[in-house]
């Protein structure tokens, strides 16, 4: 992941572009490209959605990688170790939804107040 951030911060200071990389900026970037991912399952059937045919599949990969670059590029600005950032989400998300309460449920657990999260 370090690799690619600073692959990603040498692109943009090559051009000059670290100047328009601001949170803001880059998060807006993000929902973006996010919308645009989406934009290819839009009218899908799920079925159709597991099994993309290669075009499909092409464009899919190219939104994921923008996705990705703008994700990484976020994170680097902001400080942020991704990795970690997702190890403690997880970890939250393990003590919220209890296998034996929650196992094949889509329902939404309540959030843990700020001293029951250990992220934090």
């Amino acid at each position: 992941m370090e690799e690619l951030a600073a692959r990603l911060r040498a692109f943009a200071r090559a051009r000059d572009w670290e100047q328009f990389h601001t949170p803001k900026n880059l998060a807006m970037a993000l929902a973006g490209e996010a919308g645009e991912l989406v934009a290819e399952f839009q009218w899908l059937t799920p079925d159709e959605s597991a099994s993309l045919d290669p075009a499909t599949l092409d464009r899919v990969r190219g939104e994921l990688g923008d996705v990705t670059a703008y994700l990484v590029r976020l994170a680097d600005v902001l400080g942020i170790d991704l990795v970690e950032a997702a190890r403690a989400k997880l970890a939250e998300n393990e003590r919220r939804y209890d296998p034996a309460l929650y196992r094949g449920s889509a329902r939404k657990a309540p959030k843990l107040p700020p001293d029951r999260r250990g992220d934090r």
